[in-house]
């Protein structure tokens, strides 16, 4: 992760004091940042900088075709986002070792999973906007160049980016307290609550499980994730805000969810959006059944699974909350007022919702071994 690199946070300071000195030059965040985050790349690893600059003019060139082609224009949607599906599971399976070739050495692309969901928001814009949705460029490539989301996330709306990209560069005091503040408490979730939770995870892990160690661990590692991963959210939302440009939130008060739906609006809330504007949007004219709701979440689920990893723990993850979301659905049970429910089963709710999370979020540690060994300590009982 680039925020565990001195030089890394150097840079994006110097680029910050830049921005700040030339703010009277009219396009000094565009022009700017685009040479920040070429340079970063280049200098981070020069591999990853050539797969990216290729990745990028390539799908430059597909969006301003969709912008422009009036024949076969949902062939060409389909097309080029199919290409791109294409190359991720094609790293995917150099990843996992599934395929071998000399060229995979070659290849550097850290982040992708985060930056091809931001080229396939911008394929939508072109195919929705058509010759109106062309932008230029260098806002382009910003776009999907951006280091402070660059390997994980938030995930960022092709059309705000565009708008903040056109906004004069300008910053006050209030603002430089509050972001410096906010990369500061990520800094200390990322980097000191995280690597003591993780200390206290891989010891009692360690040991011979049984239920209460499983159950401790489950709950544990729940609060784990939210650390680590909401302290890089921080760390980005405050870069950004620095940089000139507006950082979607990811993390809404997720253990407040009284249902699984509401939870994935909380919880990742930038990955959970993306999803369903891009599934739902070809539904969106009219209004959808209970059956159709559920079949689409169900949907929606499996494919944030396997967007985590192309393995059976990272699916069954999907189809498991898919599942729940499906449930809801039929139920009507999707949605949970706190102003017209009582407190008892608005919290009831609550209770229930976390523990059906804080039991599948184990798959996270990317380790099977693990995941079973405290699966497997649920059924184990202390002999007396």
């Amino acid at each position: 992760m680039f925020y565990f690199n001195i030089y890394s946070m150097m840079g994006l300071a110097g680029m910050i004091a830049a921005l700040l000195l030339t703010r009277l030059w009219k396009d000094n965040k565009r022009i700017l940042l685009l040479l920040f985050n070429c340079g970063f790349l280049l200098v981070f690893n020069y591999k990853l900088f050539l797969f990216y600059a290729a990745y990028t003019v390539l799908n430059y060139l597909g969006y301003s075709l969709l912008c422009r082609v009036t024949f076969a224009r949902l062939a060409w949607f389909i097309g080029f986002i199919a290409a791109n599906i294409g190359i991720v599971s094609l790293t995917r399976f150099m990843e996992y070792g599934w395929l071998e070739h000399p060229i995979a050495n070659l290849i550097v692309t850290i982040g992708l999973v985060y930056n091809v969901l931001k080229v396939i928001d911008a394929y939508y814009f072109a195919y929705f906007f058509r010759r109106d949705g062309q932008v230029p460029a260098l806002d382009y490539a910003n776009f999907i160049l951006f280091i402070p989301t660059f390997t994980s996330g938030p995930i960022l709306r092709f059309r705000d980016f565009i708008a903040d990209s056109k906004k004069p560069y300008t910053v006050d005091s209030a603002l430089i307290e509050s972001s410096v503040k906010r990369i500061i408490l990520g800094l200390f979730k990322a980097v000191v609550v995280a690597f003591y939770m993780r200390t206290v995870f891989d010891y009692i892990a360690g040991q011979e499980l049984l239920f209460y160690h499983s159950i401790f661990l489950l709950f544990w590692f729940y609060l784990l994730i939210y650390v680590d991963f909401s302290g890089y959210s921080d760390i980005a939302i405050g870069f950004g805000r620095l940089l000139g440009y507006q950082i979607p939130e990811n993390f809404k008060k997720p253990f407040l969810s009284p249902s699984m739906t509401q939870f994935w609006r909380n919880w990742h809330a930038s990955l959970g959006d993306w999803f369903r504007e891009h599934i739902f949007m070809f539904f969106s004219r009219k209004a959808i059944s209970k059956w159709t709701g559920a079949y689409l979440s169900l949907l929606i689920m499996t494919l944030i699974g396997l967007w985590h990893g192309y393995t059976w723990p990272y699916f069954l993850y999907g189809l498991y909350h898919g599942g729940l979301m499906a449930l809801e659905n039929l139920f009507g049970l999707s949605l949970v007022n706190k102003k017209k429910s009582s407190k008892t089963y608005y919290y009831f709710r609550v209770v229930c919702t976390q523990i059906l999370v804080a039991i599948s979020v184990i798959v996270y540690s990317g380790n099977i071994d693990i995941v079973m060994k405290i699966y497997n300590g649920l059924l184990s009982f202390p002999s007396f």
